[in-house]
């Protein structure tokens, strides 16, 4: 007769909150040994104290008492390729296994930097590049797709957790959120993601400092820098057996470098995770940002050269700015059914107010997005090979109104700013979509994997015009539906060897269009426009040699996109938008890693990032202007990033990085291209163990050391009005300094 078990566990990777297999645990007085399978899950038929370990892991020593369920988290210490999970929340697989350009960006890489700014971490990853004209104003682009976005981020999908950060009309602000709350970002690179939407550019998923079980601890952190940058952060972790918390409040203030360039920026964020059973498991993740931000806007040539630390005239003079807040809520629901299959279903919900004067008008929007998102999660035998796959679904909506006001500036006494005057417009946007996916990965063999993808997506908009009707303002009110898209994609990755494989891969996409880009100057909707869409061919290699002391990856990709839309700006706030041809973005990525030197007593890793873009317009006509064979406007022809980092035994640590950004097209006729130009980054620090559960944490960094003159941001087809020059260029900071202390304590 077989012996029952007393007891029962499960176990998780404490950072991503993973089930790990093949986990060891040991009784120490019994010697009993069993393991986990592939849920993590674990039998035992003895209490006492038992050893948890695995290759890869901190060891742990618990106590299992009789007839009790525990759960257990693994810290994980090794940076492996084949030990990186990515794609956690459908299909977990090693970066070494993936079939196509994913990077990480880990704690470590924000660790390089400053805790502020979101756009050094991101430029360092290959084929991703963020300008950034002020802390509020952004605009990323992954392999040269939203580049033509004039204000903000476009056509890149955005998650934080389970939660969608894009909106309906496929806009994505991810530099309002806090760092500090982040652990890491998976940045999925192409349009090869059928389970977050078949977005044209990639994807990039925010994964929340993860809640710890059984391990009490606080932060706080005080910085200091130039141009009046005050931040402090407060970070909270309360665990329990089967329940944790952690939150996190952060304050960040600046003055900025140019004139009307203040910023005050609070958020607050929880991460909770409950394990009810041995079952079923809760997580509860919410977000709120409070912003108000002063708008300098970009300059012209001569004030760019001459007088970068100025507004631009208007827009200091209107005292332009931002006044906004938003917030996300969601709750996900993981169970595990018997024979190897789950679900997880996450509901969420979020909104954003915003108010921004400006000196054509005034700007008040709100919005409000509610959604659901389900999958199942599985595997089977087919013909002997295990299949693992993942069907599911996204369904998202959200209500934005906004409404524009004169701004009655120039009638006041200077130095009055912007004061509301008549109304101008008055907008409600109905905006819904919903995604089908299938994903599946096959296992040919231990070395050789296949996957496949499916998406289905849905679109549609309504606009309600709530504004009077008169000779002056027709009504635009009207309905605009896409066709269904079908995305497929399809990937192959085989391990030539244990530390190194080659991945290829093809997928289709596509970016949806804004309700403002369909209406036309006589207030009607064109049905005509196509949205985006799009093929991604790539062949790639990842791996580590010399001893696992290089790790690196490598990928060359053909992008090829038709129906581009052109906004033509018709007026200083109105833009209609065209269906003027196809582009091309051919492009080479190389990251390196290396452990120069390691010891007890000191490390050395110098570090590498390369993208060579060569984007080009096959087909544009714009009106009676042809641009065919022109390069692709607002991307860099190529991006380096280089530098190392050290350590020492004693506490000192730091890096040094240089960034050399190529020249780009400013202007769609190549008539006009921005300089290239080169940034030094430094950051020094010490840590140190001042009391048993208190460690110490001072640091001091130099951004920009050489006090280069460069545009941190380009605004592309600038045109000016009234005669004025256009406004083409956001200064970038010159040299400037931060420096903090932080205490961390464990209870």
């Amino acid at each position: 007769m077989l012996a029952q078990p007393l007891a029962s566990g499960r176990i998780f990777d404490s950072k991503t909150n993973l089930p790990i297999e093949n986990v060891k645990i040991t009784g120490k007085s019994s010697g009993q040994v069993s393991f986990t399978d592939s849920y993590g899950n674990f039998e035992i038929e003895n209490t006492g104290l038992f050893v948890i370990s695995k290759e890869g892991f901190f060891t742990q020593e618990i106590y299992i008492s009789e007839e009790k369920f525990v759960i257990v988290q693994l810290q994980a210490f090794q940076s492996q390729l084949d030990e990186i999970i990515v794609n956690a929340n459908h299909l977990p697989r090693s970066l070494l296994k993936e079939p196509a350009a994913v990077s990480i960006v880990s704690q470590a890489d924000f660790d390089l930097a400053n805790n502020t700014d979101f756009a050094p971490i991101l430029n360092r990853v290959p084929g991703v590049f963020m300008q950034s004209g002020a802390l509020n104003t952004n605009r990323i682009t992954i392999r040269g797709i939203g580049a033509r976005n004039r204000f903000g981020t476009s056509k890149i999908r955005a998650y934080f957790k389970d939660i969608p950060l894009t909106n309906g009309s496929g806009e994505t602000t991810i530099e309002d959120f806090e760092l500090e709350s982040i652990a890491s970002m998976e940045i999925i690179k192409g349009a090869t993601s059928s389970s977050y939407g078949a977005g044209l550019g990639g994807t990039i998923i925010l994964k929340p400092k993860n809640a710890y079980l059984n391990n009490p601890k606080a932060s706080t952190e005080f910085q200091i820098g130039s141009f009046g940058l005050f931040k402090n952060i407060a970070n909270v972790n309360v665990g329990f057996d089967k329940n944790s918390f952690r939150a996190v409040y952060s304050n960040t203030q600046s003055d900025g470098f140019r004139e009307n360039n203040q910023y005050d920026r609070e958020t607050f964020t929880l991460n909770s995770n409950h394990y009810l059973n041995e079952n079923n498991n809760l997580s509860i993740f919410g977000s709120y940002v409070n912003l108000k931000a002063s708008i300098p806007s970009s300059l012209n040539e001569e004030d760019f050269k001459n007088n970068p630390e100025n507004a631009a005239f208007t827009w200091g003079a209107a005292r332009g700015f931002e006044d906004s807040e938003r917030g996300i809520l969601g709750v996900t629901w993981n169970h595990d059914f018997k024979n190897n299959f789950k679900q997880i279903t996450s509901v969420f919900s979020s909104f954003r107010n915003n108010y921004e004067p400006r000196p054509f008008n005034i700007l008040d929007e709100n919005s409000l997005a509610y959604g659901i998102r389900t999958r199942l999660i599985g595997d089977l035998k087919v013909v002997s090979k295990t299949l693992n796959f993942t069907v599911g679904g996204e369904f998202f909506q959200d209500v934005y109104e906004n409404a524009t006001f004169a701004n009655r500036y120039q009638e006041l006494p200077e130095g009055s700013g912007s004061v509301q005057g008549e109304q101008l417009s008055d907008f409600k946007e109905k905006r819904l979509y919903y995604n089908l996916f299938l994903e599946g990965d096959y296992n040919f063999s231990e070395k050789t994997l296949l996957t496949m993808g499916l998406n289905l997506n849905q679109t549609n908009y309504r606009l309600d015009d709530r504004f009077p009707v008169s000779k002056e303002n027709v009504d635009q009110s009207g309905e605009f539906e896409f066709e269904t898209i079908l995305s497929p994609k399809i990937g192959l990755s085989h391990q030539i060897s244990n530390e190194i494989s080659l991945f290829s891969s093809i997928s289709h996409g596509f970016s949806p269009i804004s309700l403002n880009e369909t209406l036309l100057p006589n207030g009607q909707i064109n049905t005509s426009l196509r949205p985006e869409t799009g093929w991604n061919f790539e062949v790639g290699s990842r791996g580590a040699l010399l001893r696992k002391r290089l790790q690196y990856s490598i990928s060359v990709y053909r992008l090829d996109i038709k129906n581009l839309v052109v906004s033509r700006r018709t007026a200083q706030d109105q833009f209609i938008g065209l269906n003027a041809g196809k582009t091309r973005h051919d492009g080479l990525e190389l990251k390196l890693n290396y452990q120069l030197l390691s010891s007890n007593k000191f490390n050395l890793k110098p570090f590498l990032s390369y993208s060579l873009n060569n984007y080009e317009f096959q087909e544009f006509v714009d009106g009676e202007n042809d641009f065919s064979g022109n390069e692709l406007t607002g991307v860099p022809d190529q991006i380096l990033n280089f530098g190392t980092s050290f350590n020492f035994d004693f506490g000192l640590y730091g890096n040094i990085n240089h960034q050399y950004v190529g020249s780009m097209p400013i202007t769609d006729s190549n008539a006009l291209y921005s300089d290239a130009y080169s940034l030094t980054n430094l950051k020094i620090g010490y840590t140190k163990k001042v009391a048993t559960a208190l460690n110490l944490n001072l640091f001091f960094g130099l951004n920009n050391i050489f006090d280069v003159d460069y545009a941190s941001q380009i605004l592309i087809n600038a045109t000016g009005f009234g005669g004025a020059p256009p406004r083409y260029f956001y200064p970038g900071n010159p040299i400037n300094y931060f420096s903090g202390i932080r205490l961390n304590y464990d209870f």
